[in-house]
């Protein structure tokens, strides 16, 4: 082989493949019909492909692949099925995480902040009742005041000389 051949040997295995472009096919067609070294290479790879395609294509011919797949399937099959049970138990188990005894802390942090998250979270906050009232009533000698709500009632007695000592 020349320099030229040894620049076109991957060219070569390409057309050979079928892969080459249309000009890459082209450029490779013109060299073989020079070049006879070329050829013989071209010629030793059919040889090589047909050595290995016929025992492949033997065993394809013996082999019954519908009774792989019988097979295949059987043992699928065969296998014993878990309840949906087990296989929740077997995602949630615990055990993994006890192993590895560093877990224990985090997992205790957590399930106390959430323990306190909640509570804070669901707190009772006290409402105040819309339904209060307060009344104010002046006389000469009393003012009162008076709140009423739901839960209680206060009254406010304030004397009449009071106020108008402290107006002056």
């Amino acid at each position: 082989m020349i320099d030229s051949c040894s620049s076109l040997s991957k060219l070569i295995e390409k057309y050979f493949d079928r892969e080459a472009t249309d000009r890459e096919r082209l450029l490779v067609d013109g060299h073989l019909k020079a070049c006879s070294a070329c050829r013989d290479v071209l010629t030793s790879m059919e040889g090589l492909k047909t050595l290995i395609k016929a025992p492949v294509e033997e065993a394809a011919r013996q082999e019954d692949f519908p009774w792989v797949w019988q097979k295949i399937d059987r043992e699928i099959r065969s296998q014993e099925k878990v309840s949906r049970w087990q296989s929740l138990r077997s995602w949630i188990d615990l055990s993994l995480l006890f192993k590895k005894k560093v877990w224990i802390p985090a997992v205790t942090m957590i399930a106390i902040f959430l323990f306190i998250s909640t509570q804070v979270i669901f707190k009772k906050i006290p409402s105040y009742s819309e339904t209060s009232v307060v009344e104010y009533v002046e006389s000469e000698t009393y003012h009162i005041m008076v709140y009423e709500s739901e839960k209680a009632t206060v009254i406010w007695l304030f004397d009449g000389e009071d106020q108008k000592s402290s107006r002056s």
